[in-house]
């Protein structure tokens, strides 16, 4: 009687990429080096803001000696005081003209894209996906490159020199009125737009009453960007203004910054008055925050 040789199973097939040894993990970062990584970053992203805070303290000497970091002395007292007292006060006016620029463009351009968003993600008319495509195209076209022909059409107007030569082209941002657009689509649903009109609502009051209200999010973050630009622009008030008096913050620092070849005192006004323009910013940013939070939790519950 013959007997058969018992079969062995065939062994398992592996991958030709699997070159891991038996119980040993997959090759990663470990937390460690990814935390370090992010620690260095963090790091390099706020060290120009140590650097800034501990340069405002600083006199004359200490900002030439490079001395900028050391604790040793503090003069922040005394450059605020100089800083309040140069040119009568001159830079808290640049302060306010900064605010009256940006606060008031950041409002009025932040509704006028957002309507203008709404009224292409709602309507419809002939010619709409072209009119938004010459709008995408602006997106496109830099600033600086336009400030020149706004110095011309300005100047045809008599507007050089004045608050409004500033002011009324912070309310272009095409670049906004795509942003509404792509908010209005995700935030506005058509059926609350059609319950609001089949009980006797216009567009006006359906637009302010509820379109604006659902997109306050997205109102919210083109009023930061808008304002954040405008806080920041230095070329178009450079181009349109001569009288000191009407200069941003910005275009002030600046104007100081040229001076302190000649005249080495500036060095402290000007690191001064950089501390004090940086807070704004940071606390429009920490105030209106919570809005980004209520947008990006919008439409998780049903």
């Amino acid at each position: 009687m013959s007997t058969t040789a018992p079969v062995r199973p065939a062994p398992p097939k592996t991958d030709a990429y699997d070159t891991q040894e038996p119980g040993r993990r997959p090759w990663s970062l470990s937390k460690t080096a990814v935390n370090g990584i992010l620690l260095l970053a963090t790091l390099y992203t706020l060290f120009p803001l140590l650097w800034l805070l501990t340069a405002a303290a600083k006199n004359t000497g200490d900002l030439l000696g490079g001395r900028t970091l050391s604790p040793s002395r503090w003069h922040l007292g005394d450059n605020l005081a100089n800083l309040a007292a140069t040119g009568d006060g001159v830079y808290f006016r640049w302060y306010l003209n900064s605010l009256l620029y940006a606060g008031g463009g950041a409002l009025l351009c932040g509704l006028i894209c957002v309507a203008a968003g709404y009224a292409f993600h709602v309507s419809r008319f002939a010619g709409k996906e072209k009119l938004f495509g010459l709008v995408l195209l602006g997106v496109l076209v830099p600033t600086t490159a336009l400030a020149l022909p706004m110095y011309l059409l300005a100047s045809k107007v008599g507007l050089v020199n004045t608050f409004w030569a500033v002011f009324l082209p912070s309310l272009v941002n095409p670049f906004g009125v795509y942003l509404a657009r792509v908010f209005c689509a995700g935030y506005v649903p058509g059926e609350v737009l059609e319950a609001a009109r089949m009980d006797g609502a216009g567009e006006l009051r359906t637009f302010w009453s509820i379109g604006l209200r659902m997109v306050m999010p997205g109102f919210v973050t083109i009023c930061l960007f808008q304002f954040t630009a405008i806080w920041n622009n230095f070329f178009l008030p450079l181009v349109m203004l001569s009288d000191t008096k009407l200069f941003p913050v910005s275009l002030g620092l600046y104007a100081w910054n040229t001076q302190t070849h000649s005249f080495p005192e500036y060095y402290p006004l000007v690191v001064t008055g950089s501390l004090l323009a940086v807070i704004p910013l940071v606390v429009a940013f920490v105030a209106l925050q919570r809005f980004w939070k209520a947008g990006m939790t919008a439409g998780a519950v049903k």
